[in-house]
């Protein structure tokens, strides 16, 4: 599990982060929040979380000045910076120092999921640094497994978080062997297989939209739509009248 911290001096923006986060196809934990720059220093120094996304723009201590501090009190952070398009040279010119990466508001689903994907790629990364390699035999068995789960259970509440668990691999690192073998990470794996199956449930006409949404595993029917707008290009609803 990402264990993640957000701090904003904007309410709508912290709600409309975590709505964004719940959509993603990861467990990601909200350990706290904050709106100002002070108390989020003192509970990131607590909590230790995996990402902290903060606003450049906050009361008590900005976010340049929370960056200077984090690697100090919780240096495995990866901090991402949160600015508004007049900052944006400003929010671009800290990914020099320790900021891991930036988000330009409104925040885009899209943007948010290309920076988590990056977080869970260099923490595999780091995982495989500290780490002895796994022997070649091991490391097939377990991905075989891994991909052969996924592919059983794609359509249920699968995450890379139960996967690490189940075969005692971080997740990171898991993260990184599915994008090695696949070509692809976990989460656009799981788009591919649910749209395919989907696809062919369209075909049953006796099957609404949103019943098929379900069935493939998304309970929201307009990111269903939007997912598969973004696989296939067209609408379900287009995809069907064209059959």
């Amino acid at each position: 599990m990402l264990n993640v911290y957000i701090a904003d001096d904007e309410v709508w923006i912290t709600l409309g982060l975590k709505k964004l986060l719940e959509k993603l196809n990861m467990d990601v934990y909200i350990v706290g929040t904050a709106n100002n720059g002070l108390t989020a220093r003192e509970e990131i120094a607590m909590f230790k979380p995996d990402v902290v996304f903060t606003d450049i723009r906050m009361p008590g201590l900005s976010g340049l000045d929370l960056l200077q501090d984090i690697p100090d009190v919780s240096p495995e952070s990866k901090v991402v910076l949160i600015s508004g398009y007049a900052e944006f040279e400003y929010a671009r010119e800290a990914i020099k120092y320790h900021a891991f990466d930036y988000l330009l508001k409104p925040i885009k689903e899209e943007d948010l999921k290309r920076v988590m994907d990056a977080v869970v790629d260099k923490m595999g990364e780091e995982e495989e640094e500290s780490t002895e390699t796994v022997a070649p035999q091991t490391y097939d068995k377990t991905i075989d497994n891994v991909i052969s789960e996924i592919r059983e259970h794609y359509m249920e509440d699968i995450s890379l978080t139960s996967l690490a668990s189940k075969y005692n691999i971080s997740m990171g690192r898991l993260s990184e062997m599915i994008k090695e073998n696949l070509k692809v990470n976990f989460s656009d794996y799981i788009a591919s297989l649910r749209i395919q199956r989907a696809k062919e449930l369209l075909r049953d006409e006796s099957l609404s939209i949103q019943e098929i949404a379900e069935i493939v595993g998304y309970n929201d029917y307009f990111y269903f739509t939007k997912v598969f707008k973004k696989v296939e290009g067209i609408s379900p609803s287009k995809y069907r009248k064209e059959m």
